[in-house]
């Protein structure tokens, strides 16, 4: 489901303003890091952006069919299937240093054991997914809605889930147990961070646009990491289960400098990811990576 601002609904750009529709996720990182567009504090002359939130899943299928947006929040995984109408911004991401999705499960075991279950995952453009699948191409998954994963496992219907956002940090208040850190076993894998979601830009917008639109995000980010306490109270109202100094550490761990640039080994890291991907046959499509700035 998806929803748009209050703004988006009720007004129209004039004939001299450039309207360009973004859409994130309803999670507290993507919140903290538009909370200067959502809420006008930082404004571009001549440009109105809206917004559209709506589950990360969704958001990559909709890049992938019909190029919905002009600015989108999607998975690193889905970013092949999208290349061709987008290219990827280099501010906004989320990576995970040394920590990423997890899977758990209601009891004990040890990894090899994923390899005899059923593990239900967020969906199979999630970068999750993908990270799941070159750690073990044998897992059997079943794809469950995010927010119902840790529910499903606590109704016994599966035995372990892969967890994103928020779940990463209550877990183990469910009774849970961790198996498998995806970002621990990619830093001791490769020596690298673990990308797991960025924006992607239409590419017909062109440089220009480009350049302003990238900008506009990045003086966003900033925007909200100077005025950390309001951005704060901001993405708090899409904090799912956390209270506020959960909610804090959460976009401490995906709001930060790799968000204002993902640095070179930040983006060696997003090559390698999906390079590793299509050489496993994860990704049917040969990756053709490359940024706006």
């Amino acid at each position: 489901m998806s929803t748009q601002t209050p703004e988006s609904l009720s007004r129209t750009a004039a004939p001299d303003v450039k309207e360009i529709s973004i859409a994130h996720s309803p999670d507290s990182d993507d919140a903290f890091m538009f909370y200067g567009l959502a809420t006008n504090k930082i404004r571009v002359p001549g440009y109105r952006f809206t917004h559209t939130l709506c589950d990360i899943e969704t958001l990559n299928r909709r890049a992938r069919e019909e190029a919905f947006y002009d600015v989108s929040a999607i998975s690193f995984h889905a970013y092949p299937y999208v290349q061709q109408n987008y290219t990827l911004m280099g501010c906004g991401g989320s990576v995970g240093e040394g920590y990423g999705p997890m899977v758990v499960a209601s009891r004990k075991m040890d990894t090899a054991e994923l390899g005899r279950i059923k593990v239900a995952v967020p969906g199979p453009l999630t970068t999750a997914y993908l990270a799941l699948k070159i750690f073990n191409p044998r897992i059997e998954t079943e794809t469950v809605p995010f927010d119902q994963i840790i529910p499903e496992i606590l109704a016994g219907n599966y035995d372990a889930g892969l967890i994103i956002h928020e779940g990463q940090l209550t877990y183990s208040t469910s009774g849970l147990y961790k198996i498998l850190d995806l970002g621990v076993w990619w830093r001791e894998t490769t020596g690298l961070v673990l990308p797991l979601g960025g924006n992607a830009i239409r590419r017909s917008l062109g440089a220009e646009a480009h350049k302003i639109i990238s900008k506009a995000l990045r003086d966003s980010i900033n925007h909200g990491l100077e005025h950390r306490e309001q951005a704060l109270e901001y993405a708090m109202q899409f904090a799912r289960d956390l209270d506020a100094g959960l909610a804090s550490h959460f976009v401490s761990m995906y709001v930060n400098e790799r968000t204002i640039d993902y640095g070179a080994d930040g983006r060696d890291a997003i090559r390698k990811l999906l390079a590793l991907g299509h050489e496993r046959g994860v990704i049917p499509i040969a990756p053709q990576v490359d940024f706006v700035d």
